[in-house]
Parts: C-alpha cells; sequence; structure tokens
C-alpha cells in the first residue's frame, strides 16, 4: 500500500487531465439527452401535422400550400369539418379522463399525471391549445384562419397524446425508488378491496384511507378522482335476491308480510382524506 501512494505521488498531476476527461464526458451525455429530447418534440410537431391533413382529408377540405388557410367555396363542408373535429377532441378527451379519473390506471401508470414527463407536459400544453382554439359550435361564426388553427391544434392534441400514453405504459413505475414502488404495489393491492362490493363498508372505508396514506407524496389524485373513488367506496352492498312473484302477482313477502329484523343502520360515506397522517409503524 504504502508503494502505491508513492507511486500516486509520483504522478498526482494525472488528476487534472482525469477531471477534464470526466466533465467532458458528462457534458457530452447532457448534450446527447438534450439532442434526444430536441428529436422527439420534433417528430411530435411533424406527427401533429400528419395528423391534421388526415383529419381534414376526412373532412373533404383541401388543405392549402402551408395549411395555413381552407378552401371556403361551401359553408357546409366547413361545419361538416368542425363536427369531425368536434368528434376527435372530445374522443381524445375521453380517453384522457380515463386515466386521470380512474386511481388504479394512475397507480399503473403514474406518468400520465406527471407534468415533470416530458411528454405528458406536451400533451398538456397540447390540450391547453386545442380548447382555447375551439370553437363553441359548429354553427358558430368563425374564419378560415381559425378553422385552421383549431385543425393544426387537435392534430397536435390527438399525436401528443398517443405519445405521451405510449411513453407511460413503457415506463410504469420505473421512476420510482424501491421502497416507492411497494407503496404503490401496496396502493394497488388495497384499492381492490375499497372497491369491492363484497367486502364490508368498514373494510372498504378502512382500505381507502391506507390507499390516500400509501399515494401521499407520490401520486396526486385530482378532486374529481377522488369523488369517482369516494363514490365507488360508498357504494351500498347488494343484498339478497328479490322474492319470485307468485301467480297473483304479488310477491311473497307482500302477501305474507312476515316479521321483519330489524335491519342495521347504514354505514356513512366516506369523508375526503385531504391530509392523511402515516400509521406509526
Amino acid at each position: 500500500m504504502q508503494e502505491f501512494w508513492q507511486w500516486a505521488g509520483s504522478f498526482w498531476w494525472l488528476i487534472f487531465p482525469i477531471m477534464g476527461m470526466a466533465g467532458g464526458a458528462a457534458k457530452a451525455w447532457e448534450q446527447g439527452a438534450k439532442r434526444r429530447h430536441e428529436r422527439r418534440l420534433e417528430t411530435l410537431r411533424l406527427k401533429g401535422e400528419l395528423k391534421a391533413a388526415e383529419l381534414a382529408a376526412r373532412g373533404q377540405v383541401a388543405p392549402s400550400r402551408k395549411r395555413r388557410e381552407i378552401a371556403s367555396d361551401a359553408q357546409p363542408s366547413s361545419n361538416q369539418l368542425l363536427e369531425r373535429l368536434f368528434a376527435e377532441h372530445d374522443e381524445i378527451t375521453a380517453r384522457w379522463l380515463d386515466y386521470e379519473l380512474d386511481v388504479a390506471k394512475l397507480i399503473a401508470f403514474p406518468a400520465m399525471s406527471d407534468g415533470r414527463q416530458p411528454l405528458t407536459a406536451a400533451f398538456l400544453r397540447a390540450k391547453k391549445t386545442a380548447d382555447a382554439l375551439r370553437p363553441s359550435s359548429a354553427d358558430a361564426k368563425v374564419s378560415d384562419q381559425q378553422i385552421s388553427e383549431y385543425l393544426d391544434a387537435v392534430g397536435n392534441y390527438a399525436v401528443a397524446f398517443e405519445i405521451a400514453e405510449k411513453e407511460a405504459r413503457r415506463l410504469r413505475n420505473s421512476t420510482f425508488s424501491e421502497a416507492e414502488r411497494k407503496k404503490l404495489d401496496r396502493a394497488q393491492k388495497l384499492l381492490k378491496v375499497a372497491v369491492d362490493e363484497s367486502a364490508t363498508q368498514a373494510e372498504r372505508n378502512v382500505a381507502y384511507k391506507r390507499v390516500r396514506e400509501e399515494l401521499e407524496g407520490l401520486i396526486v389524485l385530482s378532486d374529481d378522482a377522488v369523488t369517482v373513488l369516494e363514490k365507488q367506496v360508498a357504494r351500498e352492498i347488494t343484498t339478497g335476491p328479490t322474492p319470485a312473484p307468485t301467480s297473483d302477482g304479488a310477491s311473497e313477502p307482500e302477501r305474507t308480510q312476515p316479521e321483519r329484523a330489524p335491519q342495521p343502520e347504514r354505514t356513512p360515506q366516506p369523508e375526503p382524506i385531504r391530509q392523511p397522517k402515516h400509521d406509526a409503524s
């Protein structure tokens, strides 16, 4: 060991070129990551243009050379194109809400709700643009320029969603640490109990609370998603089958009126847990 340190002392000056090489490698990696991100955004833009052109073709309206103006030779064609754009716009939004309001999907594909992910952020920007440019109705008085801009926005919106969804399904929970992934797995299992109709209301309430605790700090649930989940948790448990009617049309319980056991009071619905506290364990 002493000989090693003597050798290292003789060649101490090597530390400077080594540090320079390491710094250069780190800089090259950072530049490469930036170029990959720029290529993804460029691909997103080009695919959006192709999608918009496809939508224009569906509406049988030929785009201009730069796709900035749409021929206005017949007003019904413009109305028809707007109706088709509205349908496309609504379909994409419904597919997004399928993730946004389904807690099970959010746990399985958390990148779809994480605006820090570049492709998810690009999708959210495309959504905001499409929503802002959407006319109030197909009969609204809008210029050809406005129709063209909305067409472009819907095309970008559609492609941005497809790319963000594909990336989220590829990543799944890989961006989380091992401990965080275990919490997500527990939340997924508890969620099945929370919405299980065969479980008691008390069991569902406890499971719901544990789900919120496990997700705290990992996934932010929207207010709408919480409302949907709470309705599922508070769903009334189905009792026995309905009595079969007799020959005279009245059910047997209605005819004989047997003495019924007192019914337990219905368990109140779970209250929203805005700031759940972790168990001491």
